[in-house]
């Protein structure tokens, strides 16, 4: 079992940078494929971006390719969302969630964290 915990969203301008980091429990992370997910108000729950267990394979929404990198850090059981030229329409609760399968099949991620706010101004 793995816990989740994330950090880093806040309030920024559209055109903005913010880095959002997930820390993880336990001694297995790196045998996780780790995603991350947003929710905005009144919409359902989106994929955004997901890596394999060593890092080598990603995968990036199309809504967010070429601004949102997804990245880890295996020895600080880490993983994080680097999102630059953000837009009002990113605004939304980040979520992050370990699979123990293929990091793009959406239905395997079983461990989520609380989520943390992204907020972007216009």
């Amino acid at each position: 079992q793995v816990q989740l915990v994330e950090s880093g969203g806040g309030l920024v301008q559209a055109g903005g940078s913010l880095r959002l980091s997930c820390a993880a429990s336990g001694r297995t992370f790196s045998t996780y494929a780790m995603g991350w997910f947003r929710q905005a108000p009144g919409k359902e729950r989106e994929f955004v971006a997901a890596i394999s267990g060593n890092g080598g394979v990603t995968h990036t929404a199309n809504s967010v390719k070429g601004r949102f990198t997804i990245s880890r850090d295996n020895a600080k059981n880490t993983v994080y969302l680097q999102m630059n030229s953000l837009k009002p329409e990113d605004t939304a609760v980040y979520y992050c969630a370990a699979s123990m399968g293929r990091p793009n099949v959406l239905q395997g991620y079983g461990y989520w964290g609380q989520g943390t706010q992204v907020t972007v101004s216009s």
